[in-house]
């Protein structure tokens, strides 16, 4: 399925997700679909990414967090597949293999994470988002207990449920929407870049 909804114009955004588009451009040298594709309702695209940035770049907004930006790639790609939806895995997939130097954990988590190439910290992790994905009201002391096992807070454990939580709105709206990923996407941080 195409995207249902067609997207706006770069030039017909309102002045503040204009410049922030412009800026992903001028980053990633192309505009992630997700980023036009939101913006058809511009109230919607502010607070999805101010929510989004919060999330994925705490610093932004002056928070601590004791996940890495590779962790929080590797939430997304992870549970975005077990969510099925094509466009996270592949988008994010690529920001993880960047993030963590490695062009083979992307598919490796999101086809089975649990054999992964992968640390017993990230795999604790892991164990604990998808259990938010797929069974939140089942999360008890235990697993928080098991977070701790290996470092992570109370507050790490906060970041984990909602870096899944968001994405499973996030896998939702991509899916149903018919959101393909970028063709570049598929080849970040698999091969060298281009000078």
């Amino acid at each position: 399925m195409a995207n249902r909804y067609p997207a706006p114009e770069i030039k017909d955004l309102p002045e503040d997700i204009r410049a922030k588009v412009l800026e992903v451009q001028e980053k990633a040298g192309f505009v992630p679909n997700v980023f036009l594709a939101l913006a058809r309702r511009p109230a919607e695209w502010r607070a999805f990414f101010a929510y989004h940035d919060a999330l994925m770049t705490p610093e932004t907004v002056g928070r601590e967090s004791g996940l890495t930006k590779g962790d929080r790639e590797m939430i997304v790609t992870t549970t975005s597949a077990a969510n099925n939806c094509l466009y996270c895995v592949v988008a994010h997939g690529a920001i993880l293999r960047i993030y963590e130097k490695k062009p083979l954990v992307a598919d490796q988590v999101a086809v089975n994470w649990r054999k992964a190439d992968i640390t017993p910290r990230q795999r604790a992790m892991l164990e604990f988002a998808m259990k938010v994905c797929q069974k939140s009201d089942e999360i008890d002391d235990a697993d928080f207990a098991a977070l701790h096992a290996h470092g992570f807070s109370d507050e790490d454990a906060w970041d984990i449920g909602a870096i899944t939580a968001f994405f499973g709105l996030s896998n939702r709206m991509a899916s149903f929407s018919g959101m393909l990923p970028n063709p570049e996407f598929y080849l970040m941080g698999r091969v060298p870049k281009q000078k």
